[in-house]
C-alpha cells in the first residue's frame, strides 16, 4: 500500500503545495482523502485520476479540505463517459455539501451532455454519511472511523485503512484526543496536519492567532505518535509552511518525543508500507 501525500499546503496559498489531500494506492484500488485545491493535478503526477478512484474519504468540510471536489466529481463523471459512479464518504453533513456542489456544476452538466453524445446523464455519485465507529469495505481495503476534536467544526473524523497487513491512519485537522489513539494505534504510518504556535505566534494576521486550539501542534502529534506506538509519523498540513532548510528543524522537535521514523511531508512524498 502506498499512501502519497498529493497535497500538504493549509488554507495558505502555496505555490509548492496543493490543497490537504492524501491518495492511498492498494493495486488496483485508489482512494482519496480529502480534495483541497489542485488535488486533481496533483493526482495525475502520482500516476492516478479521478477517474480510478474507487472512492472519496472526506473527514471534515472545511473549506482548505473539500475545495476542489466539484474538480474530482467532473472529471471522474467525464472520464468514464458517465458509466461509473463515484462513492464519497464522510460526515454527517457530506451529502448536503455534495448536493450543492451538483447544483453549483448543474450548467456545466447541461453544456456537456447537450455537446457529448457519450454522455446520457449527469454525475453518478453515491455519498454515505459516517458516524464515528463505523467501518466498511472500499475492495480490499478495510476502513474504520473514529470522531476526531476540531472544534467548532463538528462533526470531523479520521480514517484507519488496512490492507494486506498494513495500515495507515490518516486524520485529518484534530487535537490530541481518544479518537486519535483509536485509530493511530500501532500504524504503519500516521499522517497528522500539524502547526508550530512558537512560528504563528510570530505573524501578524489576527485570524492565524486562533488556530491553535484546534490544530495538533508538532510535538503534540509526535507524543501522539509516540503513545499509541506508531510506527511512522509523517506531518503535513504544516503552518507556516517550512522551506526544505528548516525541515532539521521540525523533524528535531518531533524528535524529542517519538523515535519512529519522522516523514516531512511534501507534495507527491510517498511512503510505501
Amino acid at each position: 500500500m502506498d499512501v502519497v501525500l498529493t497535497g500538504t499546503g493549509s488554507p495558505l496559498p502555496d505555490a509548492n503545495r496543493a490543497g490537504p489531500s492524501t491518495l492511498i494506492k492498494a493495486g488496483d484500488t485508489h482512494l482519496l482523502v480529502d480534495a483541497g485545491r489542485g488535488v486533481v493535478m496533483r493526482m495525475a503526477a502520482a500516476g492516478s485520476m479521478p477517474g480510478f478512484l474507487s472512492a472519496v474519504l472526506i473527514t471534515h468540510l472545511h473549506s482548505d479540505h473539500v475545495c476542489a471536489l466539484n474538480d474530482v466529481i467532473t472529471t471522474h463523471w467525464v472520464m468514464t463517459a458517465g458509466n461509473a459512479e463515484l462513492n464519497i464518504y464522510g460526515p454527517v453533513g457530506t451529502a448536503r455539501f455534495v448536493e450543492r456542489q451538483l447544483s453549483a456544476l448543474e450548467a456545466d452538466t447541461s453544456y456537456r451532455l447537450e455537446h457529448h453524445d457519450a454522455l446520457a446523464v449527469g454525475p453518478q455519485v453515491k455519498v454515505t454519511e459516517l458516524e464515528p465507529g463505523d467501518a466498511f469495505d472500499v475492495n480490499d481495503i478495510a476502513i474504520t472511523t473514529a470522531a476526531t476534536e476540531h472544534a467548532p467544526v463538528h462533526p470531523t473524523i479520521g480514517f484507519r485503512l488496512t490492507h494486506a497487513g498494513s495500515t495507515a491512519a490518516i486524520v485529518g485537522d484534530s487535537i490530541p484526543c481518544s479518537g486519535l489513539d483509536e485509530l493511530a494505534g500501532g500504524v504503519d504510518v500516521y499522517v497528522q496536519t500539524v502547526i508550530r504556535p512558537d512560528l504563528v505566534e510570530l505573524i501578524p494576521n489576527e485570524l492565524l492567532q486562533d488556530i491553535h486550539d484546534y490544530h495538533s501542534s508538532v510535538s503534540d502529534a509526535a507524543k501522539t505518535a509516540a503513545r499509541v506506538g506508531a510506527k511512522r509519523l509523517a506531518m503535513t498540513h504544516m503552518v507556516p509552511a517550512p522551506t526544505s532548510d528548516q525541515y532539521p528543524e521540525w523533524t528535531a522537535i518531533a524528535a524529542e518525543h517519538f523515535d519512529g521514523e519522522i516523514v516531512i511531508g511534501d507534495d507527491l512524498t510517498t511512503i510505501s508500507i
